[in-house]
Parts: C-alpha cells; sequence; structure tokens
C-alpha cells in the first residue's frame, strides 16, 4: 500500500497519492477544494469516473478485516469493487463494534491508496440512531446513541433538539468514518398504509420542513466542511403518497398519487431542505404516474411542467438514484427487479 508522505523543499508536508514522487494540485492542501477537484478530474479515466457513478453496499467482517465473500445478494469483493470496478462511494447495511470499525475503515482507505490516483473512499449510511431496527426506517447499529424515530422528533417538534441530534450523530458517523447519510426523509406521511411513516416528520408539511432543515444543519453545520456529514434527502419530489400504500421498490408499488391536487404541498419540506443547503437529493425509484410529471429525466433535468432540481430551485449539489436500478436483487426469498 501506498503510505508514503513526502515533503517539498520548503517543507511541506503531502501524501503522494498517484506515487508520481511530485506534488500535483489535488494532493496540495494548500490549494483550494475547488482547484484540487478540477486537478482530479483532468486526470482521471473514463473508466474511473464510470466507478465514481455507482454506489454499491458492502459488508464487513466482525474483526474489522476487509469482506472477501459471500454476501446477502451474492458473491462480494471489497477488493474487486475498490481496485477493480473502481468503486469510491459504498454503503454499510451493517456496522461492528466501533473499534473494530475503525480499523476496518483505516483498511478500506488503505486499498484506495493502492488505486492509480490514490483517492479515498465515502462512505455512506442510513439512519442508524433508532430503535426499530427496520432497514426500511432505521438500522441497528452499536456503540450508536439511540433517539426517537424522525416522527418521534417531530411529535417533541423542537428544533434545537433536531439540531442537537443531527450533531450527536454527525460526531459519530465521523468518529467511525462515515460521511454520507442517506437520509433526512422528507416525504410526508399522507397515506396511512405506506410502511416507512415512522422514517418521516409527519403529514405536516410546516412541520417537517422546520425538522427537515434542523436534522440538515446538525450533521451538515452552517456549511460543508471537514468535518461535515453530507445529508442525501429524499425521496424527492416527495414518495409519501404511495398508492394503496405499497413499497416503490417493488413493481407493484411504482405510482405515487398526490391526492386532492396536493402535489405542491409535498414539495414544501424538500424546498427548506434546499434552503438549509443539502449536498444531496434521492429522487424516487419510480416516476410520478398519476401526475404530470412523469420519469426521473423530466423531474431532474431542465423542463418539465414543475422546473426540476436544476431550473427551478438551482439546486447544484449530487443525485443518488434509490437501489436496485440496473441489475436484480434477490434476498430472503424475495427478488426485487431492476427498474432501469
Amino acid at each position: 500500500m501506498n503510505r508514503r508522505i513526502l515533503q517539498t523543499e520548503d517543507g511541506v508536508q503531502f501524501r503522494d497519492l498517484n506515487k508520481n514522487g511530485s506534488m500535483d494540485p489535488y494532493e496540495d492542501p494548500r490549494r483550494p477544494i475547488e482547484e484540487c477537484v478540477d486537478d482530479l478530474l483532468a486526470q482521471t479515466t473514463l473508466e474511473e469516473k464510470a466507478g465514481m457513478l455507482f454506489h454499491n453496499f458492502l459488508p464487513i467482517n466482525e474483526d474489522g478485516t476487509l469482506f472477501e465473500g459471500q454476501g446477502r445478494h451474492g458473491p462480494v469483493s471489497t477488493s474487486e469493487l475498490v481496485l477493480m470496478k473502481l468503486m469510491d462511494h459504498l454503503n454499510l447495511f451493517r456496522v461492528i463494534e466501533p473499534r473494530a470499525m475503525a480499523q476496518w475503515y483505516n483498511r478500506l482507505q488503505e486499498l484506495a491508496e493502492a488505486t492509480r490516483l490514490g483517492s479515498p473512499v465515502t462512505i455512506a449510511s442510513d439512519p442508524r440512531h433508532g430503535y426499530s431496527g427496520n432497514p426500511a426506517t432505521s438500522l441497528t447499529g452499536e456503540g450508536f446513541s439511540q433517539w426517537p424515530e424522525p416522527l418521534g422528533l417531530a411529535a417533541i417538534g423542537d428544533e434545537a433538539l433536531g439540531v442537537e441530534f443531527g450533531n450527536i450523530a454527525r460526531q459519530e458517523y465521523v468518529a467511525l468514518g462515515i460521511r454520507t447519510a442517506e437520509h433526512p426523509m422528507a416525504d410526508l406521511a399522507t397515506e396511512p398504509r405506506w410502511g416507512r411513516i415512522s422514517g418521516t416528520f409527519g403529514e405536516d408539511a410546516h412541520l417537517s420542513a422546520r425538522m427537515t432543515a434542523a436534522y440538515i444543519h446538525g450533521f451538515q453545520g452552517a456549511e460543508l466542511g471537514p468535518q461535515s456529514v453530507a445529508c442525501m434527502t429524499k425521496h424527492f419530489p416527495g414518495g409519501g403518497p404511495q398508492k394503496d400504500g405499497e413499497n416503490p421498490h417493488f413493481r407493484y408499488g411504482k405510482e405515487q398519487v398526490y391526492p386532492g391536487g396536493k402535489f405542491e404541498y409535498h414539495l414544501i419540506p424538500f424546498e427548506a431542505a434546499f434552503e438549509a443547503g443539502t449536498a444531496q437529493i434521492m429522487p424516487l425509484l419510480w416516476g410520478a404516474e398519476r401526475h404530470p410529471i412523469r420519469g426521473g429525466r423530466v423531474r431532474l433535468q431542465p423542463g418539465g411542467d414543475h422546473g426540476p432540481l436544476t431550473r427551478r430551485y438551482g439546486f447544484d449539489g449530487a443525485v443518488c438514484t434509490d437501489w436496485v436500478l440496473l441489475t436484480d436483487t434477490e434476498g430472503a426469498g424475495v427478488t426485487m427487479k431492476a427498474r432501469a
């Protein structure tokens, strides 16, 4: 593994990530982030750029060693994902004891240093601080503090508490190397049969907007920085009004109905998320079948009846799809078919 720390003639230390013996602009700690990013992208090949566009689940061994074996949905090799498929955005479905988790994270970044440009891996996680252990709303995690589900925080209705929760959760994430929160859910709980209500801030769009903004401020701070955890607010433009309350991860649950002409009402929490500076957005798996906006292309690119992220809201952050877009996933005797 490349762990060389080099030093320039004027005494500046840097990590020689691309192993060429000199300091490239993206390796220079004195340069602005934007300049480092521009230099790194200029050196990145088409294959490396493609790897950056994917986000995959990554199992973890109990002892903190890198997983190379059979995962929940088939063979998974950490080495293959990072070194051959060149993926640098990975998600943890489960975590382990904090000390072993930190050791695992260090091993993963050492592996990433062996890539051509030495780009680090970004780790993401779904919520980990609730009591339910329900993968649809909150995953369990040893060593994390426990809090009410978002619905409970909304019932308390204290925005300052929302910020405090986000700040404490942020510190715990950062300590274990988790830098992207695949939450909050800004969806409104307007369909009582929908199974993800406990992961929302309820059915009141204005209360949800206030709590969503507080949540993001707690995780990200006033602006994204070295100690922030980036929030991926979901599921734009509002996944709560599922037809018949069905799960949109399955083909029979692909319709959102927005009854009573209330489509704009479901956008209110997302508008608060944009104002709070959410770093990322996760759109719905499917198009809003019962609404004039159909499909991710219309919602996310310029144009469309309701002006998508770029035109209407000026959003220039990252957009990340939900799971199972390109390949079928099998587990527990259930197959989720690919959507694309």
